[in-house]
């Protein structure tokens, strides 16, 4: 179900499952729905200023250009919670390059990335909680979350910062933490003799030498005999696992 104004979808591969990308803000008629869409009164900054359903909502985080859309979930722990990464079953490919990564693919009510860049913009000005939700293939669910989360701008190859875990999925993002995001395309990690995290173990992330967690890896759907590749989060079951569904999101302090 959708609210307010719809994303204006300029970017992505309808054969790969997007309809996500950035506004093209030199475009005449972009520029026109933008005026239009903050002429109706002052956005949502985010899902936190939302009352509702759970669903899709425009927000606006620094209400001075174009707004985007989101997923809100509004049910998980009294809900205000900003959707930024979503997989339920394969359908779209997360093994993407560098500005999909920058801009968002997928489809925010299935399965997406909502845009490094957004979510820079989301946390850049004030402080956010993050968590970390995980599903198996035996319908058990377990979280991670995060007192503290950010990640930089593009000019720091959106490093992240996080820290403060709680939860029963133990920590396997800490490992990332200062860590700049690293894709197929674009080799941001540390000297190791893997060389390219994200070519090596088949997901874009923030990786160090390598990682212990991987939830843009592949759908590779529970037990799988490669070592690090799929959807995996260390600490609930090792590396080895690939998750039903994943999602992360991110609360305003």
């Amino acid at each position: 179900m959708h609210h307010v104004a719809p994303f204006l979808k300029v970017r992505g591969n309808p054969q790969r499952g997007d309809i996500l990308g950035l506004f093209l803000l030199d475009d005449p008629m972009t520029i026109m729905a933008c005026a239009a869409q903050r002429s109706g009164g002052a956005p949502p900054r985010d899902c936190g200023d939302i009352e509702g359903l759970s669903g899709v909502y425009t927000i606006n985080p620094d209400r001075d250009s174009c707004g985007f859309s989101v997923y809100c979930d509004m049910t998980t722990d009294g809900g205000g919670w900003t959707v930024f990464q979503n997989r339920i079953n394969g359908d779209v490919d997360f093994y993407r390059n560098w500005e999909e990564f920058e801009l968002g693919f997928g489809d925010v009510e299935t399965e997406f990335w909502l845009g490094n860049a957004k979510v820079h913009q989301l946390t850049t000005s004030t402080a956010y909680t993050l968590r970390v939700v995980l599903e198996d293939f035996d319908n058990e669910t377990r979280y991670a979350e995060y007192q503290s989360f950010a990640i930089g701008n593009a000019q720091s190859k959106y490093a992240i910062s996080v820290s403060g875990y709680s939860g029963d999925a133990g920590d396997s993002l800490s490992y990332s933490n200062g860590m700049k995001f690293t894709t197929f395309d674009k080799k941001n990690n540390p000297y190791t003799w893997y060389g390219n995290c994200a070519v090596y173990f088949h997901g874009a992330w923030w990786h160090k030498t390598c990682h212990n967690s991987n939830l843009n890896g592949g759908y590779l759907a529970g037990d799988h005999a490669t070592f690090a590749d799929g959807i995996n989060w260390y600490t609930w079951r090792g590396l080895k696992y690939s998750y039903k569904s994943t999602r992360m999101m991110i609360r305003r302090q």
